[in-house]
């Protein structure tokens, strides 16, 4: 077969170098390290797929010999969960091992996995749409690559969900998708996706990520929910460490609920029972910040601060490879310590002076620099002039948005001297199709 033969059978495979375009290098070391807080307990649904996406991610980096290792465990894990040595759920890894033997000009190899998966394809019973289980992956691989992807997720989800009603998996990761989705638009979830959400947690008892997703929603509605949680949080404390476990989105409704001494004592009776996982530390310091941060300096609690300080410490170490986030939050809560307050100052300006920064994290770190600005060191003209930089970064992220709502605010109090400038710049801010 000709070689541009065999690239046009490559390009023409559903996988994971045909799904995912376009990374940037901080993009795949931060896939890395969340496919390392999901976790590998043997009991997790998608362990295939993460194998799957983790070798791929590998590849990308530059670790070929690591990447033919996880897509070689994702073959083996696969068999072992579906109980079979061969089926349609191996056609992406099979593709991916094709794609792999391809770009190490192991062609011989490559054209034995592109035979493997055309004697599976012609085994599916529907030729013209994808198998339910090529769609189920492809969700669930997309839907970790950004919220514009999170719709086109949900979608893949119901479509293998009609066709395989009893994988019940699916729908829970549908709704999973939808409200990841959701954080992004003003309006909140509908009726019809609450409905959803309800359902996927009748039919999907043992997700517990589920289970806080539809207890936060209906706190949202109004709903008395505290003993659900509180017992929702027992559970979770009995599952394996996972950034699926429920955790987090339980930590968030704690937080709407006003109940936020209630998330701090279930993550530090979790880092009791762990005190090595570096996915509950994280969820620590998230909610020991947001105490920290509700307060103005006066009144935090210098203890709260200390242990703040010291968990984000462990945090920025512990996540090496995508501390950025992780140092505005610490260089956030420094700011509110007595003691603090210099190193938060010179944390930021090393920040600013960072050269490598793409434009969603510039605008996350001048809206928090502007924050910094208005509270810690009151100076508004200076923290207006920051969040005049976020907001005119074009594609906002929430950050954006949320200085766009501030100078907003700002100009109908009309207090500051700066409104004229502040107006003119809202004038000519062209519309958002972020949306």
């Amino acid at each position: 077969i000709s070689s541009s033969q065999t690239l046009s059978k490559l390009e023409a495979l559903e996988c994971h170098f045909t799904w995912v375009k376009e990374t940037t290098r901080s993009q795949l070391l931060a896939k890395r390290v969340e496919l390392e807080d999901i976790g590998t307990d043997e009991g997790n649904f998608w362990l295939g797929s993460i194998y799957n996406l983790w070798g791929f991610v590998l590849y990308e980096l530059g670790s070929s010999k690591e990447a033919h290792r996880y897509f070689r465990k994702a073959t083996e894990t696969l068999q072992r969960l579906k109980k079979e040595d061969e089926g349609p759920w191996l056609m992406v890894n099979y593709g991916n091992l094709a794609w792999l033997h391809h770009h190490l000009g192991e062609e011989a190899k490559s054209q034995d996995y592109l035979s493997k998966v055309e004697a599976l394809k012609s085994k599916s019973p529907c030729q013209e749409e994808l198998h339910p289980e090529i769609y189920a992956e492809k969700a669930w691989t997309l839907m970790k690559f950004g919220k514009d992807n999170q719709l086109l997720a949900a979608d893949y989800f119901q479509r293998s969900f009609k066709m395989q009603p009893h994988m019940v998996q699916w729908q829970s990761s549908r709704v999973i998708a939808l409200s990841s989705a959701a954080k992004y638009w003003d309006t909140g979830l509908s009726d019809d996706v609450l409905q959803e959400i309800r359902t996927a947690r009748e039919q999907d008892p043992e997700n517990l990520y589920v289970a806080a997703v539809e207890l936060k929603e209906r706190g949202r509605k109004g709903e008395s929910v505290k003993n659900e949680a509180e017992t929702l949080g027992q559970k979770i404390l009995l599952q394996p460490v996972s950034s699926y476990s429920g955790l987090k989105p339980l930590l968030r409704l704690h937080r709407e609920l006003g109940s936020l001494d209630k998330a701090i004592v279930l993550t530090e009776e979790a880092l009791e029972r762990h005190p090595d996982e570096r996915y509950l530390k994280r969820c620590a310091a998230l909610c020991y910040k947001w105490k920290v941060l509700m307060f103005t300096a006066d009144r935090a609690d210098q203890r709260t601060i200390e242990r703040a300080i010291k968990l984000h410490e462990e945090v920025v170490d512990l996540y090496s490879d995508t501390s950025f986030v992780k140092k505005i939050d610490l260089a956030c809560v420094q700011a509110k310590s007595s003691q603090g307050r210099e190193i938060a100052y010179q944390m930021f300006q090393d920040l600013l002076a960072s050269r490598a920064l793409d434009s969603d994290d510039k605008q996350l770190l001048y809206y928090n620099y502007a924050r910094y600005l208005h509270f810690d060191c009151q100076d508004s003209n200076e923290s207006i002039r920051y969040h005049l930089k976020s907001a005119e970064i074009q594609n906002s992220t929430f950050y954006g948005k949320l200085s766009v709502k501030l100078l907003q605010k700002i100009c109908e109090r009309g207090r500051s001297r700066m409104c004229p400038e502040i107006r003119e710049f809202l004038e000519n801010l062209p519309e958002d199709d972020s949306e």
